[in-house]
């Protein structure tokens, strides 16, 4: 009986040895699974960005996205916005700006004066009933000049067209009383669908989302509710992103990447000259090991700095898998070269 019971101590030991061997494995293919499918979709959404948005009169904008709710200088891609309430500690966030126009990205000028949310534009046939349309004024340079930003431009839908006239939803048209050529306002067609405002953030040791045109995702009392910052991918510890800049002369524009840093673009020359961003995920196995991890992670864009989890207990105590690209911003570059950049 002795020996039988050694024999079943000894079987129990190897087969909770086993079972903890293959938690580790399964641990680490989670991790690599959930990498993969964020960093994904993280790059499918920035490969987008901007889309519908190319005029530096629109960059660095305030636009009222609905009753309430603002976004603060549009653009096609902000990294830590000032809106946004901060993700985990020592992480970014990511505000994408896309639409799903079908039509011009220039927009339509505008030839006469709004009258009771009505547009006369010169080409009525490129609207549609339900369009989403923004307009502008002549003359508006958010980006570059701190003045502009207010008020917001409006962003409204297509209630019905009468060519030449575009009408909009009762009240939310913006009126020009002077139409002054050649400089005329211009309504800008992101189509059907709603645009695109998607925020990305770690929280709570997850990558969420948070869609800007169903929640206020600015909004502080917001940052802890899962049904705004919904979890996409689940166990990513860290995101770490940097703008690619074309750093040439004016006038010598390249579109090469020459430095990747955090330097928010100012101006839209700065905007133009974005080519590139560099962004990493961090992924962690969910099961713990013993000092499994002697040094923390690092990416391309820590220069000497490794990515700092610190702030997690025991993160030694996992293991980590690290993931990063770098995604071309194909619409800025599609927006050509900018006089005076």
């Amino acid at each position: 009986m002795t020996l039988g019971l050694f024999g079943v101590l000894v079987m129990t030991q190897l087969f909770s040895l086993a079972e903890q061997n293959r938690r580790s494995t399964s641990s680490g293919n989670d991790a690599m699974n959930e990498g993969v499918l964020s960093l994904y979709a993280l790059q499918r959404e920035l490969r987008t960005a901007g889309y519908g948005l190319a005029d530096v009169n629109l960059l660095g904008c305030n636009v009222l996205l609905r009753a309430g709710v603002t976004l603060v200088a549009m653009a096609p891609v902000t990294i830590n916005h000032a809106s946004i309430p901060a993700g985990d500690a020592n992480t970014d966030t990511l505000l994408v700006f896309f639409s799903q126009a079908t039509g011009s990205t220039q927009g339509d000028r505008i030839t006469a004066a709004a009258v009771a949310d009505q547009y006369t534009v010169q080409t009525s046939a490129s609207f549609m009933v339900n369009d989403w349309v923004l307009a502008a004024p002549q003359v508006r340079n958010c980006a570059g000049t701190s003045a502009p930003l207010t008020p917001a431009l409006i962003l409204t839908q297509i209630a019905a067209i009468t060519s030449p006239i575009v009408s909009v939803t009762a009240g939310t048209g913006d009126t020009f009383p002077a139409i002054v050529s050649p400089l005329f306002p211009t309504l800008f067609n992101f189509g059907a669908q709603p645009v695109n405002a998607v925020v990305y953030a770690v929280r709570g040791g997850n990558l969420t989302q948070c869609d800007y045109m169903v929640n206020d995702c600015g909004l502080a009392s917001n940052a802890s509710v899962a049904s705004v910052w919904v979890p996409i991918g689940s166990n990513i510890v860290s995101l770490r992103a940097q703008y690619g800049r074309d750093t040439a002369a004016a006038g010598a524009m390249d579109g090469l990447v020459d430095v990747f840093d955090q330097v928010p673009p100012a101006t839209a020359c700065d905007w133009v000259r974005m080519s590139a961003l560099r962004l990493v995920l961090v992924a962690r196995s969910t099961q713990p090991a013993a000092a499994a991890t002697a040094l923390a992670p690092v990416w391309d864009g820590t220069a000497s700095a490794p990515i700092d989890l610190s702030t997690h207990a025991a993160w030694q105590n996992h293991r980590y898998k690290v993931f990063q690209t770098v995604v071309a911003l194909r619409n800025l570059a599609w927006m050509g070269q900018v006089p005076g950049c």
